[in-house]
């Protein structure tokens, strides 16, 4: 039985090819006839349209389960991101929420803020990859690069109708649309408020609901502040862990909303409160840049020496000057110090 359930799904999915894969991979006829067992053709109608298989060869819009995705994005937080306690907490629980809510009344919007290191692209791309097999380089998820993608201010109009257009499009084809804008601090003030209707509550905008897409911001605006509350509850003899979000969370939208070197300055979806979170990352420890060293050096496949892992956390540059207390490119340069002292 089991030998001819085998062969049953190998004639499936040579029957299945050439409307999956399409034209150019296509069987020739001939062979393919030759393959496909009575038996095959007569089920053949009543599989192909089982969304399962079809998935199996094809990426799929939502190719994840939503429980899944939330159980996929809590571990890879637990395991790989080191000191950001809040960011686990509200990230988490807002995804996790949001892919559980069959009745969303708008698109989930996270603003993620810190200094650079401190995790924002890594979080983004967990959050991508615990959705979408292929993460970052699913075809539908959507990463934005201000200075890449938007570079000139009086291009402005134009980025402001290819970017209304690109969400449109892609939403159309998948609801559950992952869009990523990175360098929020580097954005033309204005831009973004483009977006504004379809992370509003509206039910359909001509015809399509964007309810169930998610937009992540990530921005080194509000660093600052995030950086001044951490250093109260160190001079005050607290843990970084005794933080609460409520401690930042009002101070922190109103500084990105104050900042004119932000694409968010004086932003309506700022005014409007349609950013759902503002999540802050806290600036990274010394302890911190150690886990990042060494689980870096364990994913190359080498055995960790203490010795070099210490010497190069000791090489980073920390702040304030005196306390040194926090890495001030958190863990951005931990590649290029272990090629200078591994020899991979």
């Amino acid at each position: 039985m089991k030998l001819r359930r085998g062969a049953l799904r190998a004639a499936l999915g040579l029957a299945l090819l050439p409307l999956l894969l399409g034209p150019a991979s296509a069987v020739e006829p001939i062979s393919l006839g030759l393959a496909i067992a009575g038996a095959a053709a007569s089920a053949l109608t009543g599989i192909i349209s089982y969304p399962r298989l079809y998935c199996y060869f094809r990426e799929c819009c939502l190719q994840r389960h939503d429980r899944r995705a939330a159980a996929a994005l809590q571990e890879n937080l637990d395991k790989k991101l080191f000191g950001q306690h809040l960011v686990n907490k509200v990230v988490v629980k807002a995804v996790k929420g949001f892919l559980n809510n069959s009745n969303a009344k708008k698109p989930l919007a996270l603003s993620l803020h810190g200094w650079t290191g401190t995790g924002k692209n890594f979080v983004s791309k967990i959050i991508a990859e615990s959705i979408y097999k292929g993460g970052l380089q699913s075809k539908y998820v959507h990463q934005f690069v201000a200075t890449l993608h938007f570079p000139h201010a009086h291009s402005i109009n134009l980025y402001k109708d290819q970017l209304q257009s690109w969400i449109r499009g892609n939403v159309s084809i998948c609801p559950r649309s992952l869009f990523i804008f990175d360098e929020m601090d580097k954005m033309h003030a204005g831009l973004i408020d483009s977006i504004k209707p379809f992370l509003d509550y509206y039910e359909l905008l001509d015809g399509v609901s964007y309810r169930q897409a998610i937009f992540i911001f990530l921005s080194n605006a509000g660093a600052e502040k995030i950086t001044e509350v951490a250093l109260d509850f160190w001079r005050n003899g607290k843990t970084r862990e005794d933080i609460q979000l409520t401690d930042m969370q009002n101070a922190l939208s109103v500084s990105v909303f104050n900042n004119k070197n932000s694409g968010f300055w004086h932003s309506t979806l700022i005014d409007r409160n349609l950013i759902d979170y503002f999540v802050p990352f806290l600036p990274l420890e010394y302890k911190h840049v150690k886990m990042c060293i060494r689980v870096e050096i364990e994913s190359r496949g080498y055995v960790v020496d203490e010795d070099i892992l210490t010497r190069i956390a000791d090489e980073m540059t920390y702040f304030p000057r005196e306390e040194r207390i926090y890495s001030d490119k958190g863990c951005k340069t931990v590649d290029a110090k272990l090629d200078y002292y591994y020899d991979f």
